[in-house]
């Protein structure tokens, strides 16, 4: 296969960051995706919903001229978000709300400390119809890194599901069998998102020749069976599952540090990637479902009319890409890939 035409896709988790960093990575998102859930865990958070229009208007400003290409805002949820501030959301347009448990990931320091604290304000989501969007781990330091999303099914997420039968939620970045069977098994209005280096990589990439900060990400990288059966449930074309890159940009001297922080920047080839999964996997002919049907299914939007064209035309990710007065390692730097996205 020479090329390969697809609707145009979404992406539904994207770090853009702001300021600066927002100039310097937005244009490879929108080169790509027609719409990206942005995430709300800016310093300081996005809680309000006039944060999140000012956001989304900063976007907007920053976007290449000509652009065709829509942010979907979210606002970020913590022990003390009121339920009528999810009204407010509502009628202005926010699309969900994001839990993160407090200390689980970058920037989710003023997160949920205990969900059962924002019952009330899930019960109004559930009603007016916003998505809830959730990064399950579980931060009690005792839980090993490894089953920390295991355990936030067990502990957190099935319960919450069940106490909120109407609540649409997606699991997002989901990277274990356990997450796998939670969502194939659970009751409707419940998906997932997938990243692109959960299906291509796993946990040795974090150690190949020396410890490899720009691979560490949260949740971390997983065992190859994980790994696998992941790719297993896109390729055979799950429709509870949708494309989400968590592409997550930090200056270079941000993760090479005594203490690097987590996130993994694939913005730049944030469709070629799962190209070559499906590829690897045999079944490109899933792609398009998993990145551009699937998605606006589960949150009820349109599907895109446009198109995009994948060539199988080899190039070369730069080792270093500007963001802003630093500069970012991008994900596969100087390796090659096998699609390019067709001007």
């Amino acid at each position: 296969m020479k090329s390969l035409v697809l609707r145009r896709p979404d992406d539904w988790h994207v770090h853009l960051r702001d300021g600066a960093a927002l100039a310097a990575v937005l244009p490879f998102t929108a080169a790509r995706f027609a719409r990206a859930m942005v995430m709300p865990n800016l310093n300081p958070p996005v809680t309000t919903t006039r944060q999140a229009l000012e956001y989304r208007e900063r976007i907007r400003a920053r976007l290449p001229a000509g652009a065709a290409f829509e942010p979907l805002m979210t606002l970020y949820l913590t022990d003390a978000t009121p339920p009528e501030e999810i009204t407010r959301a509502k009628a202005a347009g926010i699309v969900g709300c994001k839990l993160y448990p407090a200390g689980a990931t970058t920037h989710s320091d003023a997160g949920v400390t205990d969900v059962r604290r924002i019952d009330a304000t899930l019960a109004r989501m559930a009603e007016v119809g916003m998505v809830l969007q959730v990064h399950g781990e579980v931060t009690d330091p005792q839980v090993d890194i490894f089953e920390r999303e295991a355990r936030f099914i067990e502990a957190v997420l099935a319960p919450l599901a069940a106490r909120h039968l109407q609540l649409r939620i997606v699991f997002e970045h989901i990277t274990t069998r356990a997450a796998l069977d939670f969502v194939h098994g659970a009751r409707a209005g419940i998906g997932a998102t997938v990243t692109p280096q959960h299906l291509l990589m796993n946990r040795n990439a974090l150690f190949a020749g020396g410890l490899q900060p720009h691979h560490y990400c949260l949740p971390v990288l997983k065992a190859e069976e994980h790994r696998a059966a992941l790719l297993a449930a896109v390729a055979g074309g799950s429709p509870r599952l949708f494309l989400g890159t968590d592409s997550a940009p930090h200056a270079r001297r941000a993760k090479e540090a005594a203490c690097g922080c987590a996130g993994i920047f694939s913005a730049h080839a944030g469709i070629e990637l799962y190209a070559e999964a499906f590829e690897a996997a045999g079944a490109l002919d899933q792609l398009e479902a998993f990145a551009a049907l699937n998605g606006a299914a589960f949150y009820g939007l349109p599907r895109n009319e446009a198109t995009v064209t994948l060539t199988r035309d080899a190039w070369r990710v730069p080792e270093r890409l500007p963001f802003g007065d630093e500069e970012l390692v991008p994900l596969r730097a100087g390796e090659s890939l096998a699609w390019r996205l067709a001007a």
